[in-house]
C-alpha cells in the first residue's frame, strides 16, 4: 500500500530519533512528510515504532493511506520533488 506519514513531534529529540526510524520504512519528502509503498506487515511494525517513539500526550503522527488511483492525483507546487516508485533490478 502507498502511504503518507507526516509529524507534529514537540521535542527535538524524540523529533530526530523518529526521523532517522522513519527513513527506514519511506522516502523522506519534506521536513516532517514521508511517503512510498510499504507492506502491510511493515506498516504493523511502523506503527509499533512511532508509538514506541512519541509521546501520545503532546506529539501528532498521522498515516494516510493512498488508493491506487489516488497516487497519479498527487500534485507537488513550488520546490516538491515527486517521490517516483523505486526503481527494481531485474536479472534476466
Amino acid at each position: 500500500m502507498y502511504l503518507v506519514v507526516c509529524y507534529d513531534i514537540v521535542e527535538d529529540r524524540r523529533r530526530n530519533r523518529l526521523l532517522r526510524k522513519l527513513r527506514e520504512f519511506l522516502s523522506h519528502v519534506q521536513k516532517s512528510v514521508f511517503e512510498g509503498e510499504l507492506a502491510d506487515d511493515r506498516l504493523e511494525s511502523l506503527r509499533h515504532m512511532v508509538l514506541d517513539e512519541i509521546d501520545p500526550t503532546v506529539d501528532t503522527v498521522r498515516i494516510y493511506h493512498l488508493c491506487g488511483r489516488c497516487i497519479p492525483l498527487t500534485e507537488v507546487l513550488g520546490t516538491g520533488v515527486y517521490v517516483e516508485g523505486e526503481e527494481v533490478d531485474e536479472v534476466v
